[in-house]
């Protein structure tokens, strides 16, 4: 086996499983954390799925293609074929789902902050839910797409879209930060004049914690898929991309995957709520084994 491919293998291994166990210590705790408003329990719910799709599914898959690629011959078995699509398939289902539904955070996390008093009329419940079931069917209509899409035109769709994405989480990150610190100094100039307030204190601590918690998953989402980005433009304007290029596809998809195994590592850092279910399921799991 090429060495790039054995250390693709090892690492998306390892990735495979903390995305897994991560993630579905998230799901536990999101769940059993009843501070959470229904809307957001929803989206992190579905971005703790598909980031456990990752890990349970499209990293196993990723591994097994690799090995059966260094392997003579397979590129025309059956077997070969059928773990090549199904990768495909689940890979980029996941992979798009975890894209949309950040976005889809961000702008829910900015209409609760920037437009807090109108927030329950303009984002009830039902039309979460009803986004959400959209994101999983668009992104299951994206996995599908090198049934009728030449494959030069979909890795430059997926590239466009992946692009397109990671401006908007962008956008509402920064728009989230502005509105926080609008409201911060707003709230700060009241102080000034009124006596501090407890409950004020809280609420601009709480956003504070949404601020930064969507910052950094935009920055590790930006991180995480910008290379890959570049390796699908560049084989799409490649007729025959070189060993090094595919190479670099190689760890630019590891790289994709590792965003699963860090979004719940965000979650537990920002979110106290959250931290504190998996502290003390933790716990409760090392007392029951002793």
């Amino acid at each position: 086996m090429d060495s790039s491919y054995l250390v693709g293998c090892l690492l998306n291994a390892f990735l495979s499983y903390t995305a897994t166990m991560l993630n579905i210590v998230t799901i536990h705790a999101i769940r059993k954390t009843p501070s959470l408003s229904k809307n957001l329990k929803t989206l992190l719910l579905s971005l703790a799925v598909s980031d456990l799709g990752v890990g349970l599914v499209a990293q196993p898959l990723f591994v097994a293609r690799r090995i059966m690629e260094s392997q003579l011959n397979n590129e025309t078995s059956k077997t070969y074929n059928a773990i090549k699509i199904t990768f495909f398939i689940s890979a980029n289902l996941v992979g798009f789902a975890t894209l949309f539904l950040v976005i889809i955070l961000c702008a829910e996390r900015f209409i609760a902050i920037h437009y807090y008093l109108r927030y329950r009329k303009l984002v009830t419940h039902k039309r979460v839910v009803a986004l959400v079931v959209s994101t999983w069917v668009l992104s299951g209509l994206f996995s599908l797409t090198n049934i009728w899409i030449p494959r030069s035109i979909m890795f430059v769709v997926f590239g466009i879209t992946q692009l397109a994405c990671i401006i908007a989480a962008t956008f509402f990150s920064i728009k989230i930060y502005l509105s926080v610190r609008l409201h911060v100094n707003q709230i700060q100039v009241l102080q000034i004049q009124h006596a501090p307030q407890n409950a004020q204190m809280v609420n601009v601590q709480r956003m504070r914690k949404f601020a930064t918690m969507s910052v950094y998953v935009c920055l590790f989402l930006t991180v995480c898929y910008l290379p890959n980005i570049c390796t699908l433009f560049a084989i799409a304007f490649t007729s025959r991309p070189s060993t090094g290029i595919m190479h670099l596809k190689t760890y630019a998809g590891t790289l994709v995957f590792l965003n699963s195994s860090l979004n719940p590592v965000i979650y537990c850092w920002k979110m106290k709520h959250i931290r504190h279910t998996i502290i003390g399921f933790i716990r409760n799991a090392f007392t029951k084994q002793n």
